[in-house]
């Protein structure tokens, strides 16, 4: 049985999709939760947020929300100083922030490129420095990093985004390496096509086209990435570092 009683977990991008839905799971477990997000033309944090924030609360335990641009270093550190202020610690972290700017190599702007490498891979690195020093005081860590099998296997018209989850793989390897004599673990979760906003805006032949290449023949959900990391964030985990799963319904297989 899985238990996250009396652990502190923040989870960027928390307010919506796969963020979302660990926030929750997390909750159930028994985590109080710190939500981090950005205001974006097409969200509002404050209403997707508090509308989270509202049903965790309902399961008996804390959530708080702080805004941050985790592509900027200074707010990711004042975002990890504002929840162990609102906390007195920090257990776990999942580095789930991202976006996507897809389009063909020869069509994609410098800038679209840019963004995504700083959200997606600078953001990582920002929160993860962050809680590094507080984990280690500690002696203890869980740091959840969110890639993607086109991290691993690539996927045309998304040069920018497969960039910044193939660095997050190596990323992670990396810093596990490098934090696991202080008993803080690192490992990253690549989802493979999962319902949610990214792929709302797939097309039918596009969507069908992705399924066939699909084992399972079926999109995951959101809760198969929340349940990943739940095993990830507990101490089941807890001689499990350095490693990127896989939760795809089969598509990569290494």
């Amino acid at each position: 049985m899985i238990d996250l009683k009396g652990r502190v977990a923040l989870i960027t991008g928390g307010s919506r999709g796969i963020g979302k839905s660990i926030a929750i799971k997390f909750a159930s477990l028994g985590a109080d939760i710190a939500i981090a997000d950005i205001a974006t033309n097409h969200t509002s944090i404050e209403e997707s947020a508090l509308e989270v924030k509202k049903e965790i609360e309902s399961m008996g335990v804390k959530c708080f929300i702080v805004e941050c641009d985790v592509s900027n270093f200074e707010d990711s550190q004042n975002m990890v100083k504002e929840v162990i202020n609102q906390y007195g610690k920090l257990d776990i972290l999942v580095n789930n922030a991202g976006i996507t700017r897809d389009t063909l190599l020869m069509k994609m702007k410098e800038e679209d490129f840019d963004k995504v490498i700083a959200v997606n891979l600078k953001g990582v690195f920002n929160c993860t420095k962050a809680v590094t020093r507080p984990m280690m005081k500690q002696k203890y860590g869980k740091i959840i990093n969110m890639a993607s099998v086109v991290g691993i296997m690539g996927n045309a018209g998304q040069a920018n985004y497969c960039a910044s989850k193939a660095g997050v793989i190596g990323f992670t390897k990396s810093t596990a390496r490098e934090l696991a004599s202080r008993n803080i673990t690192i490992n990253a979760i690549a989802p493979g096509f999962i319902e949610s906003d990214m792929t709302k805006v797939l097309k039918d032949e596009v969507r069908a086209s992705y399924e066939s290449g699909i084992p399972m023949k079926k999109m995951g959900q959101t809760e198969d990435i929340a349940n990943v990391a739940a095993f990830l964030a507990s101490d089941m985990s807890s001689y499990v570092t350095g490693q990127t799963i896989n939760v795809d319904g089969g598509m990569v297989m290494q």
